[in-house]
């Protein structure tokens, strides 16, 4: 099966990318995902069920542990992989 995941860290700065974001930048770039997009307001990847849902809880855990108080993510299933 495979997933897309999008997500988003607050709390934002416009001026400046805070910790907690490049962390979850960093964490799904390096991770073995397909089809990276990070950007200053919402970030996607896709892969198989195991690294992204490996990739996600990396995020949850590095981005808050970095300063994050919020984390919205979605997570789909990616149309004909069921």
């Amino acid at each position: 099966m495979r997933l897309r995941v999008e997500f988003t860290t607050e709390p934002f700065d416009l001026d400046e990318a805070p910790p907690h974001a490049l962390v979850a930048r960093k964490v799904i770039s390096s991770a073995d995902l397909d089809a990276v997009d990070v950007g200053p307001f919402g970030n996607t990847a896709e892969g198989g069920a195991d690294q992204v849902l490996g990739a996600v809880d990396a995020l949850l855990r590095q981005a808050l542990a970095s300063g994050a108080t919020r984390v919205s993510l979605q997570v789909n299933v990616i149309e004909g992989d069921r």
